[in-house]
């Protein structure tokens, strides 16, 4: 993604409300870690966990939505830390956060609207201290329809999604890249996998729709194989790979 249009990311996330907080918002850390940055609502907690160490570093940032916070969903949830594990043995780096109301951060929850804000406003300080690279969204279960929604708004230049929950929540209009993964457990047992799999149908830019069999929601005992179909699916976009 080019600067012009990282920079109206951040442009976009200052019109709505100046997310981004300029000089009270640290620095890009050189070492992974936890930080705080401020939020639409107030203080987001944010962790950066930077490519494993044995890998050529790509131009490329991540970031990583965590399931329902209601249900105790945070970005420490382990389908969210295999998922960034994954991506940063391909050499990406991830920035995790929990949304509002979670953890560290403050508010309230606000049923995906003010979370896509978090996101933004996520967005706004990973374009500003890393221009130039490509962004990258991913998202699990509710962090995946907040990344979605929010996708036409950040444009990002790929999209990760596990175990979207089609049917239970409003999934009209979303606009995904080209590039664009969707893994889906057949077993899963509070995502109708049937669900997802006729909401794909019904889109004209479709993804690429890995089924797991034997799966459920949140992948047990089958960790190391999602981490497995990440990579499979998303190597193919690193820009060695061109």
């Amino acid at each position: 993604m080019g600067h012009a249009t990282r920079g109206a990311v951040r442009n976009d996330a200052d019109r709505r409300g100046g997310y981004y907080g300029g000089m009270s918002n640290p620095p890009f850390p050189t070492e992974s870690g936890v930080l705080t940055l401020s939020g639409p609502v107030g203080a987001l907690e944010v962790a950066v966990d930077l490519p494993e160490a044995d890998v050529v570093a790509q131009p490329i940032v991540a970031i990583v939505c965590h399931p329902l916070s209601t249900e105790g969903g945070t970005m420490h949830n382990k389908v969210v830390t295999m998922t960034a594990r994954a991506l940063r043995e391909l050499g990406i780096t991830v920035v995790r956060f929990n949304f509002r109301s979670v953890g560290g951060s403050a508010g309230s929850f606000d049923h995906g609207d003010g979370e896509q804000d978090d996101l933004r406003a996520v967005a706004a300080w990973v374009c500003e201290q890393r221009p130039g690279e490509a962004l990258w969204l991913a998202g699990f279960s509710f962090g995946a329809y907040v990344s979605l929604r929010a996708a036409q708004a950040l444009q990002p230049q790929a999209m990760l999604s596990i175990a979207p929950p089609a049917g239970r929540w409003d999934f009209s209009g979303v606009q995904p890249p080209g590039q664009w993964l969707l893994i889906q457990g057949e077993a899963d047992e509070i995502v109708d996998p049937q669900a997802v799999f006729d909401w794909v149908d019904t889109l004209e830019q479709k993804p690429e729709l890995v089924r797991m069999p034997d799966t459920s929601h949140f992948f047990h005992r089958k960790l190391i194989d999602l981490r497995g179909a990440i990579q499979h699916g998303v190597r193919r976009w690193l820009p060695e790979a061109g």
